[in-house]
Parts: C-alpha cells; sequence; structure tokens
C-alpha cells in the first residue's frame, strides 16, 4: 500500500498502473472518492464522518478487520448513510465506518454491484446508469491523485499538532 500512495506520477499520465480516483462532493465539502473492485464493503473514513457531523447507526453484523493497523484487530461497527455528488450524479450509500486514510470515502463491490456499473480498464473509466441516466465517471490524473494525498496528509499532520497543543495546553492548566 506504501508505494501506491508514494508512486510519483508518470509523465504519460497512463492509468495502466492505477485504481480509479476521483473527488465527490459530501456536505458541501470536496471528498476524495475511491472505487476499488477488490473491496466487499463500502466504507467512508472514521476522519470524514467526525468532521462532517454525519449520524452515525450501529452496524447490524459487526466485524473484525485485521489489515487496517498494526495495533491489532478493530471492530468495525458503525454504519452511515452518506449522500455525495460527483458532477451531475448524486446518490446515497450506507458504507461502514472505518479508520482509512486512503481515501474519504471506497466505494466497493456492492456499489458497483447495485449499479451495474462497467469498467473501462484502458481510460479507467467507469460507466453506469442511475435512475435511468447514464454517467460516466472519469478518474483523477496519477499527479492529481498525488496531489489529493498530500493535501490529506498535511491536513491530518496539522490537526495533530493542534490537538497536542491542546493536551500541552490542558496539562499547564492542571
Amino acid at each position: 500500500m506504501r508505494r501506491v500512495l508514494n508512486n510519483q506520477p508518470s509523465d504519460t499520465q497512463s492509468q495502466r498502473e492505477n485504481i480509479f480516483h476521483t473527488r465527490c462532493n459530501i456536505s458541501n465539502k470536496a471528498c476524495s472518492l475511491i472505487v476499488d473492485s477488490g473491496s466487499w464493503c463500502n466504507c467512508c473514513s472514521t476522519r470524514m464522518v467526525e468532521k462532517l457531523g454525519l449520524t452515525t447507526t450501529p452496524h447490524p453484523k459487526p466485524y473484525q478487520l485485521h489489515w487496517l493497523n498494526d495495533d491489532g484487530d478493530m471492530v468495525v461497527n458503525q454504519q452511515v448513510e452518506v449522500e455525495f455528488s460527483i458532477g451531475n450524479y448524486q446518490d446515497k450509500v450506507k458504507c461502514d465506518v472505518v479508520p482509512m486514510e486512503a481515501c474519504h470515502i471506497l466505494l466497493g463491490r456492492p456499489w458497483q454491484f447495485d449499479k451495474q456499473t462497467h469498467h473501462d480498464g484502458f481510460s479507467n473509466k467507469i460507466n453506469f446508469t442511475h435512475k435511468g441516466k447514464k454517467f460516466v465517471l472519469h478518474p483523477l490524473t496519477p499527479s492529481q491523485v498525488v496531489e489529493d494525498q498530500v493535501l490529506m496528509k498535511t491536513k491530518r499532520v496539522q490537526e495533530k499538532r493542534e490537538e497536542n497543543k491542546k493536551k500541552e495546553s490542558k496539562k499547564k492548566n492542571l
């Protein structure tokens, strides 16, 4: 996973080795979105849910994830219904809430199955019909993906610094 996030874009902007990344709007905020046929669930980041103040519900079938971090197993026990848009395409999707950093929302096989998507492996475009209207989702270029990843990391680091300052301030006041 690290190799993918640290890859520098080639000059050709080829989509040959890239998963589908794009941007979407959630609560009037620009968010990163990945469509991944290798994911068996739709997920959204805990950070996004907290920042946008989205309301979660208990997961009907909580489960454990082993791959998310080095801290061991993690229980996924919350879901959220997310309204999002990509251009003229507007939809709602139920997502499991997980502490991921690769993107804000990941649409996996459930979304692809429900929308009967068709992925063009050469152009990396996704075609589907929603409410009788045809849509084509276009991927970000590799350099745009890198820009988004750098921006998201910068924001996480900044928030961590602010959080640490607050903790230090509380300690001094005690």
